[in-house]
């Protein structure tokens, strides 16, 4: 759904302009501090990029899911910590607020979070509940007009940076599995809040993850997201069904922006006297890497107008994710291929992208957990009943 298509494109080729003319040049910059810098934070605020997804009553763009999904294509054709700098406030660090918040809770936050003011993040991964999310173990006990939250999150992207935590806690210990969940915003500063040190991690350099921790930390009551306990799984699954499109579309941005550099560098370098272009096996992988990204661009921009439709894209948000992420490390292992020794070295930015993109696989589910949701919910629908 593109809601006004002559205003939408100019906006795209704005943020085309901006991806490669002020982020581009300062990939390298970022991979060695291992931060944003904060004048090109301060401009990303200005080009609005926190609030992309945050509706415009609270300062947001709004932008329609299929809207979201194009602006992620151009943002993701640099180094993936520029758009992670701003991605948990334009998806999983504000979802849960949009989706589910009380009109008191989204005035009071949802400005903030789209200003860039402050940064969002999502705590519901812990070391025993990554895959299985319902076996979390961070409690919250209900204490007067508060909650009191004990346990430990890890790989929490943006902690570090973060002002406002979604977090997940299980407020009804006698229920196993999703019932008990519920889901509170905690800011910064909050007593028996901490967040770890930022990980020492194989890519992704300038996009700080780390764990949380609450001990005894107290959380006023009217931060219980929506107002009501056992509704946090929900209100988790919903975040992930969107960002899982959004995410699949970030896939694909640097695939693109790999396949470009490829092409570009097999049609300078030479062997045996003519371009590398012109051997038929580079010119096989660059048509495997076209293809492939042009059958994901498809399948995502297809689940992001069902989204918009409003239909239930469960199963193909679950596939989006799985082929976009695999496809983007096919690419890259390609895409190195094709620079030979070069694609090894940090001189060319494929060496960086081919370890930041491994990540894709993991997060927001493994490729493995969704392998087995699509093939479980397609023998559901089939009208079989798969063992859990």
């Amino acid at each position: 759904m593109i809601r006004d298509p002559d205003s939408f494109s100019a906006f795209l080729d704005s943020l085309r302009c901006f991806v490669r003319e002020r982020l581009v040049p300062r990939e390298a910059e970022v991979a060695r501090a291992d931060a944003v810098p904060d004048d090109l934070v301060r401009e990303m605020a200005g080009q609005h990029m926190f609030g992309y997804s945050i509706p415009a009553e609270y300062g947001g763009l709004g932008l329609t899911t299929e809207e979201l999904v194009l602006a992620a294509l151009e943002l993701s054709q640099c180094s993936v910590a520029f758009r992670a700098r701003v991605g948990t406030n334009t998806g999983i660090g504000s979802e849960a607020l949009v989706a589910d918040g009380t009109a008191q809770q989204k005035a009071r936050y949802l400005p903030r979070l789209a200003s860039g003011e402050i940064t969002g993040s999502f705590a519901l991964t812990e070391p025993q509940a990554g895959s299985d999310a319902t076996a979390l173990q961070t409690t919250a006990r209900r204490d007067g007009d508060a909650y009191v939250l004990n346990g430990e999150k890890c790989f929490i992207t943006n902690a570090p940076l973060a002002g406002l935590f979604t977090v997940m806690a299980r407020t009804d210990a006698s229920q196993a599995g999703a019932a008990g969940i519920s889901a509170f915003l905690v800011e910064r500063g909050t007593p028996g809040l901490a967040t770890g040190p930022a990980y020492d991690k194989m890519g992704q350099a300038g996009s700080p993850v780390s764990s949380v921790h609450f001990s005894d930390c107290r959380v006023p009551a009217g931060n219980l997201i929506g107002g009501q306990e056992g509704m946090g799984f929900k209100t988790a699954m919903k975040v992930l069904n969107k960002q899982r499109v959004h995410l699949a579309a970030l896939c694909v941005g640097p695939a693109i922006r790999m396949l470009d550099d490829a092409m570009a560098f097999v049609a300078e370098r030479r062997q045996f006297g003519r371009p590398l272009m012109d051997f038929q096996l580079i010119q096989a992988m660059i048509a495997d890497c076209q293809t492939e990204i042009h059958a994901a661009r498809a399948l995502v921009l297809q689940t992001a107008r069902e989204r918009d439709e409003g239909k239930d894209v469960t199963l193909a948000a679950s596939m989006c994710k799985y082929f976009a992420s695999e496809m983007c490390g096919r690419v890259a292992d390609r895409c190195v291929q094709m620079h030979g020794g070069y694609g090894y070295v940090a001189d060319y930015a494929v060496e960086r992208f081919y370890r930041d993109v491994r990540l894709f696989r993991l997060y927001e589910g493994t490729s493995q957990i969704h392998q087995l949701t699509i093939a479980r919910q397609t023998l559901t629908r089939a009208g079989y009943s798969p063992a859990r």
